[in-house]
């Protein structure tokens, strides 16, 4: 693949140009797909064939009115018709709530999917960005965030579970007392667009929730969950006058005639798609094994169809991505340009064993090949990579930017690659995540988040260094019982895999919407909401770098940053098949 591909990913409006693009640019074909996260497995050969077959009728004809896709959708799905909007991809979704529903400010964790921090800065809201730590791996501490909203007066939360990029995941109990402590803000978004590839817990989806709070708006996404991202479809999840609000925006036909083909398809392939969750979950815990077995790379536990990894100490992201590109026509996502991150993080996707074997021989070559042309360099020659070297990371996001004296001492004194690491630890597999955990004592403080525009300075020094222990709810895996990872057991809606071996139920009708829970008090939620810590795991040779606290919290990692991503995709299925999804 020639040098200019590279080229694409400085002039796209994008954070990563389109396979088209990279197509053209090419040899007329697109390299293998680590960065968009989609599902790799679904729809089927057979599935495909079957579209290919009706393509002139598809590209020919108007689609059937929003309505009828989406009252098809609602009946696979078993939910209301009344408590559901269909878009054009979860992107124009995220459109109409900023538009309609969020009046002043919105709170939103970092890193995370960008539209949620870039479209509602350009209809000039307040974005109140609560910082997620590298030293705690990245984990989301609910009762620190709850406490963040309050004091910064926000009116609009926002929830990615997982979280894109480093799949970061909140248990649905904790989720439900979150939005009982935040009953009064003006909306309160639970983004599960990756949610269905989780298995850490049978029943995570809050959508039964929403429907019966005044407040609460769930977004699915289609597209990643069948691998369509293609065709631009997601769907939200509210009560009838929050739902129809936004359903009320949204042109006659905002849908288009693939989207009604595959809603219409689903029905009868039910197994396959079911199937194709189980291997993705299996891949996953393959593709983390492999991953953390590289030399100073650092795997974070995902229940996305990713990975976020760090790369090792003086690794530059965007050499490896485009030394991947073109020496190996291997794309993959460098995170620089992500609020939050820093360009030596890569969120990679969850391919089939043989793709991943060469991305990991891919990166072997790259990062370790011959000295003269790796990325890693010589122990002892320091750090380099362009985002700024560790020294600069811990020194920006100690002071927001606003410099404090003493501190380039600081920096010159901070240890290389050649510095005592901690010890490798296990890569926690997925569980069932066990019911809150008593009151614990408080926690460290974390950084102070940062409100767009204004920065507040944060207290970096604090940062509880990581617990080389596994992450809590996720036990030490079993790698070779990778190969026969089991499906989750859990109800069936659609058709069970044949693997799974469970009968082939109809979906039942969606249970009675019961009461809503009381409101548990701040105090209560501050002692009760335990955070899922989630620390990384260092490769299996000495992680460089690891030890310290370094966080890439608010440190935009390149010079000149590239736009945000476009989100994609269709939503998940319903109650039902929640559940089996995990």
């Amino acid at each position: 693949m020639p040098d200019n591909v590279t080229s694409l990913f400085r002039g796209t409006a994008a954070h990563s140009p389109s396979m088209a693009a990279l197509a053209r640019e090419g040899d007329g074909t697109g390299p293998v797909d680590f960065c968009i996260p989609c599902n790799p497995y679904f729809p089927t050969p057979a599935m495909f064939d079957d579209l290919a077959g009706r393509l002139r009728e598809i590209i020919t004809y108007y689609p059937s009115s929003a309505d009828t896709i989406t009252g098809e959708l609602c009946n696979l799905l078993q939910l209301p018709p009344q408590c559901v909007a269909m878009g054009n991809g979860s992107t124009e979704l995220i459109t109409w709530i900023d538009h309609l529903l969020v009046r002043e400010s919105i709170a939103i964790p970092v890193p995370t999917f960008g539209r949620w921090t870039d479209q509602p800065m350009e209809t000039g809201k307040r974005v109140d960005m609560f910082p997620l730590q590298e030293s705690s791996g990245f984990a989301l501490d609910l009762a620190q965030y709850a406490d963040f909203i309050r004091k910064r007066g926000t009116r609009v939360a926002v929830l990615c579970n997982p979280n894109n990029p480093d799949g970061g995941f909140i248990p649905r109990q904790s989720l439900v007392q979150f939005m009982d402590s935040m009953a009064d803000l003006d909306l309160i978004v639970i983004d599960e667009s990756f949610l269905e590839f989780a298995d850490a817990e049978a029943d995570p989806s809050v959508v039964e929730d929403a429907v019966m709070r005044p407040n609460v708006i769930v977004l699915r996404s289609l597209g990643k969950n069948f691998g369509l991202h293609g065709i631009r479809f997601g769907y939200l999840v509210a009560n009838p006058a929050l739902a129809g609000r936004v359903r009320s925006m949204l042109p006659k036909w905002n849908l288009n005639s693939f989207a009604e083909t595959v809603v219409f398809m689903l029905k009868d392939h039910g197994a396959e798609y079911m199937e194709s969750l189980h291997m993705v979950r299996r891949d996953r815990l393959d593709m983390a094994r492999q991953l953390s077995g590289l030399p100073g790379l650092t795997v974070y536990p995902s229940q996305g169809n990713f990975l976020f990894v760090r790369l090792p100490v003086g690794a530059e992201g965007t050499v490896v991505r485009d030394r991947l590109l073109t020496e190996h026509r291997i794309l993959v996502r460098e995170c620089g340009n992500k609020i939050g991150s820093s360009s030596r993080f890569l969120r990679l996707v969850v391919r089939p064993q043989v793709d991943v074997r060469r991305l990991v021989s891919g990166l072997e070559q790259v990062l370790y090949g011959t000295r003269r042309g790796a990325a890693v360099p010589e122990l002892g020659t320091g750090t380099s990579y362009s985002s700024g070297t560790a020294a600069v990371d811990r020194l920006v996001s100690a002071t927001n930017g606003a410099g404090m004296q003493g501190l380039a001492a600081q920096a010159n004194a901070w240890p290389g690659p050649a510095a005592a690491q901690p010890a490798p630890m296990p890569m926690p597999a997925p569980a069932p995540v066990p019911s809150l955990p008593p009151a614990q004592p408080a926690p460290q403080p974390a950084a102070a988040a940062v409100s767009y525009p204004a920065p507040q300075p944060a207290a970096v020094a604090n940062y509880p260094t990581p617990q080389p222990a596994a992450a809590a709810g996720y036990p030490n895996p079993q790698p070779a019982a990778v190969p026969n990872y089991p499906a989750p057991q859990q109800p069936a809606v659609w058709p069970a895999p044949a693997a799974a071996q469970a009968p082939a139920q109809t979906p039942g009708a969606m249970p009675g919407l019961a009461p809503a829970p009381a409101p548990v008090q701040a105090a209560a939620m501050a002692a009760g909401l335990q955070p899922v810590v989630q620390t990384g795991m260092p490769g299996l040779a000495a992680s460089q770098g690891a030890q310290g606290g370094l966080t890439a919290a608010q440190v935009r990692g390149r010079t000149q940053p590239e736009p945000q991503p476009q989100p994609t995709g269709w939503p998940a299925a319903a109650r039902a098949l929640y559940n089996q999804a995990g």
